[in-house]
């Protein structure tokens, strides 16, 4: 079984920005998204995902990549 992992840090890199920043802007706590950041997370609202391909100019597959063990 394979997981899906989290290259958020490496879009916000790619644009400048900080999780702080991001954050403000979609308007979850930092320690929500961190949660999301590291893998952690159980899940995702669409609205969330929505919101963060808005602010970073990118596609879902920008962010979560699925990884075959």
């Amino acid at each position: 079984m394979g997981y899906i992992k989290v290259n958020l840090d490496k879009i916000l890199a790619e644009r400048g920005m900080t999780s702080k920043e991001l954050a403000e802007m979609i308007d979850i706590t930092q320690a929500n998204l961190s949660i999301l950041k590291t893998g952690k997370a159980k899940g995702i609202r669409f609205t969330t995902l929505i919101s963060i391909c808005d602010i970073l100019n990118c596609q879902p597959a920008d962010i979560l990549e699925y990884v075959k063990e």
